[in-house]
């Protein structure tokens, strides 16, 4: 009898001590390294969709997920702020902007990398968009055809628009193709394009003084990061430039600028949600294939177009996301 009773306590034993060990496993709670800002008031909405979304698949902060937050806002602190993430081995970095993504890459090869980037073939952070090939993969914020469509919008707002000038930074190879396609898509809408670049603040009033000079009627913004940043300032100048302008962003358009046709950025943080739960229930980042947007939004700012003296036809207001007052 105690032969037998040591058999199968020992047996017991060797069948308990896996499940044991997957119990710590399941309950340890997975770490999210992001490398944003959170705290920022043009990316707070961002960082809000994103919580959201993992909180719609299940995961609350504190119980059965947690976050390291890393600040990005100057070079020197995003490369800290990957660094310290590489460190700590979190479960999954978030990188929701090109130069984040960039500058936690080359830190692991392990760590799974959640990004979001204009163009993350031409960045380097997957080998093709349908096999990452690698630690990386996400969504991708370049969609085709989408200057054709702002200049389309642009000139039904405005009929009379002949020539229109392109504000673009020559820093961001992104934008290359852009400007390309808006150049190509102004030409087929019988408007005469004008490439006008900046790089910051101290371009901007040479770069409007030049958009003066070719008498641009109409202003298209390209959506870089920097012109994000100076958002409030394009809006200044081209209000006092009596020129209506057509953003990527709607963030433009909350700051005084008259149209926004982009990607949906909402829609995509609650998708890079998605990922990471994907990510943690085992799928490895080479076989997630990288998304483009689907999602877009189309915003107008009424008050702006009063100030400029346009009237903006009723079947364009009846097609926008939102109409800002």
């Amino acid at each position: 009898m105690r032969r037998i009773g040591l058999a199968v306590l020992l047996a017991l034993g060797l069948t308990l001590a896996p499940l044991a060990v997957g119990a710590q496993q399941t309950g340890k709670m997975p770490r999210i390294g992001v490398l944003g800002t959170p705290t920022s008031v043009e990316q707070q909405h961002l960082w809000d969709a994103f919580r959201r979304g993992l909180n719609e698949l299940g995961y609350v902060e504190g119980q059965n997920i947690a976050f390291e937050w890393r600040s990005a806002v100057e070079k020197k602190e995003r490369a800290q702020g990957a660094a310290e993430l590489v460190r700590l081995n979190v479960d999954v970095i978030v990188a929701a902007a090109s130069n984040t993504a960039t500058a936690v890459k080359p830190l692991t090869h392990t760590i799974p990398i959640v990004m979001v980037s204009g163009d993350p073939v031409a960045d380097g952070l997957v080998t093709s968009l349908a096999r990452p090939g690698g630690n990386v993969t996400g969504l991708s914020t370049l969609a085709t055809g989408i200057a054709g469509k702002q200049l389309e919008l642009l000139k039904e707002a405005i009929p009379g628009v002949s020539r229109v000038a392109v504000l673009w930074n020559p820093d961001n190879p992104v934008h290359a193709e852009y400007l390309r396609e808006a150049e190509a898509a102004a030409r087929e809408l019988r408007m005469q394009p004008h490439r006008v670049k900046a790089q910051g603040t101290k371009d901007y009033d040479g770069a409007f003084l030049a958009i003066e000079k070719v008498r641009a009627q109409a202003l298209l913004v390209s959506g870089d990061p920097i012109f994000l940043e100076h958002r409030v300032m394009i809006a200044e100048l081209s209000a006092r430039k009596r020129l209506p302008a057509m953003y990527a962003r709607r963030e433009h358009v909350e700051a005084g600028g008259l149209i926004a046709y982009g990607t949906d950025r909402i829609d995509i943080m609650r998708r890079v949600a998605v990922y990471v739960d994907k990510i943690l229930k085992g799928a490895k980042p080479a076989d997630l294939p990288v998304e483009q947007p689907t999602k877009f939004e189309f915003v107008i700012n009424m008050k702006t177009a009063k100030a400029l003296g346009l009237t903006i036809p009723q079947t364009l207001l009846l097609r926008a996301d939102q109409v800002i007052e």
